[in-house]
């Protein structure tokens, strides 16, 4: 007989011995403290304090007070659960609210909220490839995986073209036949790497070959745009996409995801996307938390200001130490490490000699050799906190220290005195999309 249990045995010894046997760190988020948690060593069982600094939480919205206090009160209010499907249960009143607040942020007629980002990918890619007839789906070759998930369960023919090239999607539509329906899917910004997409050439080499357009938005929306529209609000091209996908848990910091398309595309997908109809919909209690945080970064730019303040700030210093930041204009800063084991290595230490919480980013999730440490930083880290992880990066990179009065801790010092530094994206420029230098 077959056994079961030494095959999974011999699996994960196999990822230990790779270096990439992935461990879960038990981490306690203080409210009101992030990004300030408690770490509980496994080894020793001791707790101590450590400063996150690799969360997607890119604006921390998780802790502010408008968005706790709604997820408070409709608890209060409306109970702990949403009751199963919205067929079964219905749908209650926040979650239309909510979509319809999202489908008004990307100037759409409909908005459709998903359990997560994950699921709104996977179910609608899924759904429409399986049901547009001798279907096409040409795919960014670095999307995620939900996307490359939902592509191959749609069982609809899929090209691949090499990662953010106009020409090679052009070449992979030009030899697809004429007629057969064809949906092109990228992101507009690539969580582990932090770039940004050439949306503009994307989305017209599209257009010229009558394909639908699918852009996930999942790290963009809440932190790019004049409202938090993301990467295509900001360059003014909402109007150019066919379907917008987003995701709640990480500029707005709850839960969820959705897209947002014309009424008659949301109504297709709501009505044959198994991963939409067969789960239970968000509980009151995240669709109202979601809402407050989609509603307040609408109409406050505060958030995204000091976000890249402190983007930029660490960028410079990081450039000053001469530490392997790979090239990025975005809220995301991956330093290089190019090694699994080095890259636990590093972590580890950065966790246990200076109350640093970085998680390592190894294969499969990167391309071996490109293994790295994904720098996030956020609004609520302080000057201090960024002094102290230049000083811990130096040390474990084998940079010079960095003294007090150095040039990293003077351009983290001018970036908080000159106020906010140019960062999130706003507006289109003429080279193209712009941001963070």
């Amino acid at each position: 007989m077959f056994d079961y249990q030494q095959f999974f045995h011999d699996a994960n010894q196999s990822l230990k011995r790779e270096r990439r046997y992935r461990i879960f760190r038990e981490l306690q988020r203080l409210p009101g403290q992030f990004p300030v948690a408690t770490w509980k060593d496994a080894q020793s069982g001791a707790e101590r304090p450590v400063v996150v600094w690799c969360s997607n939480d890119y604006l921390g919205m998780s802790q502010h007070p408008k968005v706790i206090a709604a997820s408070c009160d409709a608890l209060e209010c409306y109970g702990a659960g949403a009751g199963g499907t919205r067929n079964i249960s219905g749908t209650h009143a926040l979650i239309a609210a909510l979509e319809a607040e999202l489908a008004a942020l990307h100037q759409r007629e409909a908005a459709l909220v998903f359990s997560s980002g994950f699921v709104a990918n996977d179910a609608t890619l899924s759904a429409l490839g399986a049901a547009l007839p001798r279907c096409m789906l040409f795919s960014d070759a670095n999307n995620h995986a939900s996307m490359i998930a939902g592509m191959r369960r749609s069982g609809a023919a899929i090209r691949v073209f090499a990662h953010n090239e106009p020409q090679a999607l052009t070449a992979a539509l030009a030899a697809a036949p004429p007629q057969c329906p064809k949906i092109v899917a990228f992101e507009s910004l690539y969580s582990m790497d932090g770039d940004i997409a050439p949306l503009r050439e994307l989305l017209s080499v599209a257009s010229q070959y009558g394909a639908l357009t699918f852009v996930d938005e999942t790290h963009a929306v809440g932190v790019h745009g004049a409202h938090g529209g993301g990467l295509l609000e900001a360059a003014g091209l909402l109007d150019q996409v066919d379907i917008v996908q987003g995701g709640l848990g990480k500029g707005y910091g709850v839960i969820g995801g959705f897209i947002t398309a014309s009424a008659q595309l949301v109504d297709f997908v709501r009505s044959h996307a198994a991963g939409f109809i067969f789960t239970t919909a968000l509980p009151p209690a995240v669709a109202a938390g979601a809402l407050a945080s989609v509603r307040h970064l609408a109409q406050s730019p505060v958030e995204r200001q000091q976000l890249f303040a402190g983007v930029n700030a660490l960028r410079t210093a990081f450039e000053t130490l001469q530490l392997p930041l790979m090239p990025t204009r975005s809220q995301i800063l991956p330093l290089l490490v190019g090694d699994a084991g080095r890259c636990n290595t590093l972590a580890d230490r950065l966790l246990r000699d200076h109350g640093i919480y970085l998680q390592p980013i190894n294969y499969p999730t990167v391309a071996r050799g490109t293994e790295r440490l994904r720098i996030t930083p956020t609004p609520r880290h302080s000057a201090p906190m960024q002094q102290a992880l230049l000083e811990a990066l130096a040390g474990a990179y084998g940079s010079a220290s960095v003294a007090p009065q150095n040039r990293a801790t003077d351009s983290i010092a001018s970036a908080y005195s000159a106020g906010p530094a140019p960062g999130p994206i706003i507006a289109a420029r003429t080279s193209g999309i712009g941001g963070p230098p």
